[in-house]
């Protein structure tokens, strides 16, 4: 009987024995499951991620590039094989600082930062991603900055860097930078460059201020010789303009007091005519009143009118003569009478000369 019960509780302390394994097993295997399910939570939380705006993302597995563009968003990826990267397809501004470049005459300048606007394409992320990958700016913006600035100050003086042709820094960059890229690496498209004064060694400054003083002063005495110039100029030209008007002021008055001879002359000419007319018609009419007296006297020399006239002429002049030759006196008187006739008649073609002139006056007139 005490062998029996030793039996009995052999058997229950393998039961119970028995049941802790179980239980051990249990927990061992919930413990793996809870794990797992960690395990996957974690690889889950692993594999989803975010695509900002204004990005595009872009995968490798194993390094490699995938062919898969994702848009702005949440997006799952096989964790621990893939990464991501995003790329900014809206305008960006890279800036290349510190840029060291030598000038044709061996003056060491350094421009602190060239500011560089760009932008992707969304439709060749792929393709420049392919071939220059994540950091593309590196090489087509960082890397060419630097080459193009070496280039452009190699060929050029401090003189022509620093102000004379600074001002086609910025264009010159641009169209370098969008005709390397339109080659090479269509898809980026630059707006703009921005470039900042370069920096020159303090010594190289000392000297290039005293030059420009000394340029100054040289630039002040030029505009300066200019402005006295051009008072002189000015100067002249008002004497000219002056003498001129005096000269014009002469010639008017000249040209005037011409004008004033000629108009005199003119009216003496017309006085002249004017008399000479009246004179003419003066003496026309003499030559008239002559010829027609000298056609009345002809008909006026009758014998009959001439012995009237010589009765007249004794009867108004009497006189008492006394002495023995009143006979002769008488005698002489009737002698002169006889001789009237005679004498009018030689008289008559000097009379009708003289009419033959009246008539043609007055024909002309």
């Amino acid at each position: 009987r005490g062998g029996g019960q030793k039996s009995e509780s052999a058997t229950q302390g393998d039961d119970v024995t028995a049941a802790a394994v179980s239980m051990d097993m249990a927990a061992a295997i919930a413990g793996v499951l809870l794990a797992l399910v960690a395990l996957g939570v974690a690889l889950a939380a692993m594999g989803v991620h975010k695509i900002d705006e204004m990005h595009v993302g872009v995968y490798f597995r194993n390094g490699a590039l995938l062919n898969r563009i994702t848009r702005p968003g949440l997006h799952v990826k096989m964790p621990l094989l893939d990464r991501h990267a995003q790329m900014q397809v809206t305008l960006q501004t890279d800036s290349v600082r510190n840029i060291p470049c030598g000038t044709s005459g061996g003056v060491m300048l350094t421009f602190e930062r060239v500011e560089v606007v760009n932008r992707l394409n969304a439709s060749a992320v792929y393709s420049i991603v392919s071939q220059y990958g994540v950091d593309y700016d590196k090489v087509w913006i960082f890397d060419k900055i630097h080459h193009e600035l070496n280039q452009f100050c190699s060929k050029h003086t401090l003189q022509e860097i620093y102000i004379e042709k600074f001002h086609t820094v910025d264009d010159m960059l641009k169209d370098a930078l969008q005709e390397s890229v339109d080659q090479y690496a269509p898809g980026i498209q630059i707006i703009a460059v921005r470039v900042t004064k370069p920096s020159v060694p303090r010594a190289v400054m000392q000297n290039y201020e005293a030059m420009e003083a000394e340029k100054a002063k040289l630039q002040l005495a030029q505009q300066e010789q200019r402005v006295a110039e051009k008072r002189a100029e000015t100067e002249r030209k008002q004497a000219v303009i002056q003498a001129q008007k005096q000269a014009d002021v002469s010639r008017i008055d000249m040209q005037k007091l011409i004008d004033e001879r000629q108009a005199e002359k003119e009216m003496a000419r017309i006085e002249d005519e004017k008399l000479l007319h009246h004179r003419k018609t003066l003496a026309d009419a003499a030559t008239y009143e002559a010829a027609q007296r000298a056609k009345s006297h002809e008909l006026l020399l009758s014998p009959q009118y001439l012995a009237l006239q010589q009765i007249n002429a004794i009867a108004n002049n009497t006189k008492v003569y006394f002495g023995d030759r009143l006979g002769s006196m008488f005698s002489m008187l009737e002698l002169a009478r006889d001789a009237m006739p005679a004498l009018a008649k030689q008289q008559a073609p000097a009379a009708a000369a003289a009419r033959a002139a009246a008539t043609a006056a007055a024909n002309e007139q």
